[in-house]
């Protein structure tokens, strides 16, 4: 053996290695949901009204604010024609489509793919329809083979921060300058799940989904952030020494 075998840290070999297929389910059931591939006809006056309360929803966009629906499905024929595959996010007990988001920026030889287009009406969100609307494209991709699924969001999007750290992606950085966005600049957040963060992270998705985490009007009784938060600083932490990155955003 060289000397090169012996001296130079290689990764993980992967010699059962499969390529993942692409997503594409027309739909993916769920317990308070079911994800629909985005169909203008179907979704765009659904998702048009439940998306005008409150315009700021569309503040770190690069779409939007509609002005009507005609603009809307427009965009959407647009969008269901590109490289990402959209869902549109249906509620299970009023089958009222509430929301979308898509699969994104698809490496399937590496077992990559993004999860964005995150846009959820004002009214739904906080709800177990909402919330299990991500994990389902979350569970979905590490189901069908993919060992990375990333978050990236406008680096002063709050929100989005909080939510990616709350279903248990891991942050890995802050990219300057990445992006234009209506005409102003965007440093990018970015975060990140691996197949092995997904094998800790699953069972705290169940228990937060179980019937019994729910009271009578529907209110958590123990919140996804308290389950999955210790999990995430252990996986952080692990991270840091090599990596050098801090503890979160």
């Amino acid at each position: 053996m060289s000397a090169y075998d012996t001296e130079r840290p290689l990764g993980d070999e992967l010699s059962n290695w499969q390529a993942p297929p692409a997503p594409g389910p027309e739909v993916i059931g769920g317990r308070y949901l079911r994800l629909e591939r985005l169909n203008p006809d179907r979704h765009a006056e659904e998702i048009f009204a439940a998306t005008q309360a409150d315009q700021s929803l569309w503040d770190y966009m690069s779409n939007g604010p509609f002005r009507s629906v005609d603009d809307m499905r427009d965009w959407m024929a647009q969008a269901v024609a590109s490289d990402a595959v959209f869902y549109a996010f249906v509620d299970s007990a009023t089958g009222q489509g509430f929301g979308y988001a898509s699969f994104m920026r698809m490496d399937a030889a590496n077992g990559v793919l993004e999860i964005g287009n995150v846009m959820i009406g004002s009214a739904a969100q906080r709800s177990r329809a909402a919330s299990e609307a991500l994990m389902l494209m979350i569970s979905w991709a590490f189901g069908a083979g993919y060992r990375r699924v990333e978050w990236k969001c406008n680096a002063l999007n709050t929100a989005s921060r909080r939510a990616a750290r709350r279903y248990g992606f891991l942050f890995e950085g802050t990219f300057r300058n990445h992006m234009i966005i209506k005409g102003r600049n965007r440093d990018t957040a970015w975060f990140a799940m691996t197949d092995g963060d997904w094998e800790r992270l699953a069972p705290a998705y169940s228990d937060w989904l179980a019937p019994g985490n729910f009271d009578e009007n529907g209110r958590q009784r123990t919140s996804l952030s308290k389950l999955t938060e210790p999990i995430v600083r252990q996986l952080q932490l692990a991270l840091s020494p090599s990596a050098g990155t801090k503890a979160g955003p």
